[in-house]
């Protein structure tokens, strides 16, 4: 497994939604998209990020950008998540993790000494050719989102 590079074609994808909706990358195709990844529904630093996102997503949708969280959580968590927080954008559901994989954010973390398999907290802007036009990684979720609406508006 190897990390996308900026520049490098984002891996395609289709995964379950929300609401039973299907989401798909080349659906995005013609304008910017942001993917971002997330480790978990409902814990802290997922809920602030998911918040901050929604809190910009009118911004980004008069930018023409479009949004989409993905993490390894069902679509059943996701439906629940989404309404607690009145999320206005796309959730999608990467159970098998093959989009984290492909992605390269499908790694393993270590916590108080364990080590296990988890979500890289990672954002990738695609531009309307499907291109990573930035990738950040490592995520810290104060301020992210802002960052991310900043790059997207001066593609």
């Amino acid at each position: 497994m190897t990390a996308i590079d900026e520049g490098a074609p984002a891996p395609n994808f289709t995964l379950p939604g929300d609401n039973g909706s299907e989401i798909s990358l080349t659906a995005y195709r013609g304008r910017p998209v942001v993917v971002y990844f997330y480790p978990k529904d409902n814990t802290s630093g997922c809920t602030k990020e998911a918040i901050e996102f929604n809190a910009l997503s009118g911004a980004f949708e008069a930018a023409g950008v479009g949004l989409i969280g993905i993490s390894p959580d069902p679509v059943a968590s996701h439906d629940k998540f989404k309404a607690k927080h009145e999320l206005t954008f796309p959730l999608a559901a990467d159970v098998d993790k093959t989009v984290a994989e492909a992605f390269g954010v499908w790694v393993e973390k270590s916590m108080y000494g364990r080590k296990y398999m988890g979500v890289d907290r990672s954002t990738f802007l695609i531009d309307k050719d499907g291109s990573v036009a930035k990738a950040w990684r490592k995520v810290k979720v104060p301020g992210h989102a802002e960052a991310v609406l900043k790059a997207a508006q001066a593609l």
